[in-house]
């Protein structure tokens, strides 16, 4: 069988191998008595990105149901662990006399940054340059998008971190702590964003993480609440995923965004995990 290396992103990995490859590790996965940080879940979790950012021309849509059941689980499972490192991670910064330094030993840091400086130029590129009043929904307890982006890209804008999970937003409120004059524009809410309705009309610009609304009939409903209580003329942000990519994240496309008026897409080729899709809600 081939190995990985034998894959170089200019040629293609064949669909065939890379389900196999990818159910392999969901097996495996699915085995773990925890999904907690460790070399065990490290290792099968940072295997399977390497696996899903090759380059390959595999169609999700088009997948057996086997398959698409299996890549549920996956998300559900990668979200769950992605949840248990930031929130490990964030509970040893807290410890630190200045967590906000010390951001770049999270061990995915170089991505987020690469992913604000890709939402920040998208942003940019369609007039959306400083926002004076932002929500990030599904912040969790190491929001690291909000701070790149408060101290980096908009360091006049006010951020609010919506999370459903009150000991994520006590986790990550501790961070900020730390900074007197960031913790006078970050807030965090605790709240179920679908149950979040004339406050969404105070936002220039909305983000929207990739696992909020881990399903397609989930994400759609949330789609739509934001559509119908966010600003006019405002614009969101919207975290989806693109081919062998969609094993991570769930995906959202241009025809599930109904009322939006359609920005930009982009779909990244290098180490980012995330695609991008801005939209606007219409002024009229």
């Amino acid at each position: 069988m081939a190995s990985l290396q034998s894959f170089n992103f200019e040629s293609q990995i064949p669909a065939e191998l890379l389900i196999a490859r990818i159910m392999q590790i969901h097996a495996s996965i699915s085995k773990l008595d925890s999904l907690r940080p460790s070399e065990q879940v490290n290792s099968l979790l940072s295997h399977l990105v390497k696996l899903c950012t090759l380059p390959s021309s595999i169609d999700i849509s088009g997948l057996p149901q086997e398959v698409q059941e299996m890549r549920d689980s996956l998300i559900n499972l990668c979200g769950h662990a992605e949840g248990l490192l930031e929130l490990e991670f964030a509970t040893f910064m807290i410890k630190t006399p200045q967590p906000l330094n010390n951001l770049n030993l999270f061990p995915y840091y170089g991505n987020y940054v690469e992913l604000a400086n890709l939402e920040y130029r998208i942003r940019n590129e369609n007039g959306v340059v400083q926002p004076k009043k932002v929500a990030f929904v599904g912040s969790g307890p190491l929001p690291l998008t909000s701070f790149i982006m408060t101290t980096h890209h908009m360091i006049l804008t006010h951020f609010d971190n919506f999370d459903i999970d009150e000991a994520s937003n006590d986790v990550a409120r501790q961070i900020v702590v730390s900074d007197a004059e960031l913790e006078k524009r970050m807030k965090f809410e605790t709240s179920d964003i679908m149950k979040v309705k004339e406050k969404l009309s105070e936002y220039d610009c909305i983000f929207l993480a990739a696992l909020v609304g881990l399903n397609k009939e989930e994400k759609l409903k949330i789609l739509d609440h934001l559509m119908k209580y966010m600003k006019k003329g405002g614009v969101l942000l919207v975290r989806s995923a693109n081919g062998a990519r969609a094993f991570l994240y769930p995906v959202v496309e241009e025809h599930d965004l109904l009322g939006f008026e359609l920005l930009s897409i982009f779909h990244p080729t290098n180490d980012v995990i995330n695609s991008v899709v801005l939209v606007r809600k219409p002024a009229f």
